[in-house]
């Protein structure tokens, strides 16, 4: 039987790619911008949901600004923690699931190898505070509910980190970037893929990590990211990715954790999926912005 998708978030960089990608497959999928659908309204949540007949709603949708949520605590909460038990709350009465995308800022960094589902979440910022609290809202209301622990999300539909770097060292002579803050990033088209097991097994419920393997700092992944530019012939201005400190980072309001790399096996164990090395992923993404013509190129 067919399933009915919701997807609010779906003008965010991973909403976007798991609208476009699960159409595309033939699936029965609706989306919710910002425009449409704003977390911090309840009102219209319930309003505009109730109005519908689905069976699984994703959550994509969330104050993300870290340093903003540190400045105005009260709105990351209200949006990453009050929208999200909205959501839940709507999802349970029309007997729905709902899907909750969250980030690897529930924990503190201070963990030597990548977090597995069940370590405990320790978060040090307003933002990772907000995204915890809507986490447990969501798993109050019913253990059916699933969350998606996702880091560094990159992707065609909107600007990331790798198109942010690339297009400096066309234009700029010295490029930069945090060199002892760890994590994984994860490529929204890979994660498209691998959401929909998730979406299929109604049972399964809890926490899950999501992303490409591997680990690396910020530094590396723009170093690499280069690499993959240079190897393309594009016509860089400096090939190399110089070192920063966290510490030095005078213009952060809200802390960084330093290591958050998530563990993925327990993804694994439940679709027989083992998600590709992030390296693959970035390889494969800046080929593909070369061969549509991204205006930068």
């Amino acid at each position: 039987m067919a399933r009915k998708i919701v997807i609010v978030g779906s003008g965010g960089r991973l909403g976007a790619a798991l609208l476009r990608e699960w159409r595309e497959r033939g699936e029965d999928v609706v989306g919710f911008n910002r425009e449409l659908l704003d977390l911090g309204d309840f009102p219209a949540i319930r309003e505009r949901l109730d109005a519908l007949e689905f069976d699984v709603l994703v959550n994509c949708a969330a104050q993300t600004n870290v340093d903003r949520c540190e400045r105005e605590p009260e709105e990351a909460f209200r949006v990453n923690s009050g929208g999200v038990a909205t959501l839940a709350d709507v999802c349970t009465r029309k007997k729905a699931r709902c899907i909750h995308i969250s980030t690897d800022y529930v924990f503190d960094g201070t963990k030597e190898k990548p977090y597995a589902e069940d370590d405990e979440p320790r978060p040090i910022s307003n933002y990772g505070m907000s995204k915890l609290s809507g986490e447990r809202c969501l798993h109050i209301v019913s253990d059916r509910h699933l969350v998606v622990r996702v880091s560094w999300v990159f992707g065609p539909d909107r600007a990331s980190f790798v198109d942010q770097i690339i297009q400096r060292a066309l234009t700029q002579d010295r490029v930069e970037a945090i060199a002892d803050k760890i994590s994984v990033p994860a490529y929204t088209l890979d994660l498209a893929q691998w959401l929909w097991p998730l979406v299929e097994q109604a049972e399964v419920g809890g926490v899950v990590h999501l992303c490409n393997t591997g680990e690396c700092s910020w530094q590396q992944y723009g170093q690499h990211a280069l690499n993959c530019a240079a190897a393309l012939g594009m016509s860089l201005r400096t090939r190399h990715v110089e070192p920063l400190k966290l510490a030095e980072m005078q213009n952060f309001v809200a802390a960084r954790p330093k290591y958050t790399p998530l563990a993925t096996k327990k993804f694994t164990g439940l679709t027989g999926i083992t998600p590709r090395p992030w390296t693959e992923a970035v390889e494969d993404y800046v080929r593909t912005l070369q061969a549509n013509g991204k205006s930068w190129f």
